[in-house]
């Protein structure tokens, strides 16, 4: 049978907001994001019910001038996103800490002081979301290069993509279990090309690893897809027309030469190779 993991979510959250009443703190999410435009509905819908800390880790995107833009709009993102709704952006704080510094690192979690009316780590603004904190993990270009040795001519959305997968949210579960996080999971479900059904899977695989629960997922639903593009539009993101990885965006250039060579009424075009 197949699962609706769109209401395992519903009860796992019911759960969550019965056991914060009283003076328990909300709990702490590591959401492993793909990129700003895909976090951007996750965090709208997720901050209501946790503690986020953002985790960048995407060692597969390529060009590296494409992986700094990216990173570059995320935390852009989540400033403006807090700013937006009354609550502060004020420094972030080192993978060892668990309170904020007001001290920018390259690599750490976004954090700072807290004013009236905005957000404490455990306790909600008057906007009625908990405040968002940023992590960037490294850019180990060679862990996905090795990962996928061998599944270079695979399509995209076959095994290669799968391997991916396990790669970032292993990296996304070892974090939360050296920071203490309650739960992990990850944006790459609100995307229509990725396979939620084996992101679930892969992250309760890990959970029983690890010994941190995986937040199931499939952000898509209830057009959550269609609501990350409105806040796309809302807040100006840069959008990337591939996925990430040298491999995607091979194939999109393949894709378009092949659309250009139709335009011109010349099939031996379609069957050029695209060098990177």
């Amino acid at each position: 049978m197949k699962r609706n993991y769109q209401k395992e979510l519903d009860k796992q959250l019911e759960r969550i907001t019965n056991g914060q009443e009283g003076e328990n703190p909300a709990p702490k999410l590591l959401l492993h994001s793909c990129c700003a435009p895909c976090s951007s509905y996750v965090l709208e819908y997720l901050s209501q019910y946790f503690q986020i800390t953002v985790f960048y880790y995407n060692p597969n995107i390529y060009p590296e001038e494409e992986y700094v833009k990216r990173v570059e709009e995320q935390k852009g993102f989540i400033r403006r996103f807090q700013q937006n709704r009354g609550q502060g952006w004020e420094g972030e704080v080192s993978p060892g800490q668990t309170e904020p510094s007001g001290i920018y690192h390259k690599a750490g979690c976004y954090g700072g002081s807290y004013g009236k009316g905005e957000a404490s780590p455990s306790q909600p603004g008057l906007s009625g979301f908990y405040h968002i904190s940023f992590l960037e993990g490294s850019y180990d270009k060679g862990k996905f290069y090795q990962m996928a040795k061998g599944m270079e001519s695979i399509p995209e959305g076959g095994e290669r993509c799968f391997r991916c997968y396990r790669l970032r949210l292993q990296e996304t579960a070892r974090y939360a279990k050296e920071l203490g996080m309650d739960y992990f999971t990850t944006t790459l479900t609100v995307s229509p090309l990725k396979n939620a059904e084996k992101l679930n899977g892969i992250g309760e695989e890990l959970a029983q690893e690890y010994g941190v629960p995986y937040l199931t997922s499939d952000f898509k639903k209830r057009e959550g897809y269609k609501r990350s593009i409105e806040l796309s539009k809302e807040y100006g993101m840069y959008r990337q027309d591939y996925c990430g990885c040298v491999f995607s965006m091979q194939e999109r250039q393949q894709r378009l030469a092949q659309v250009s060579a139709g335009t011109r009424g010349s099939e031996s075009t379609s069957k050029e190779q695209i060098n990177l």
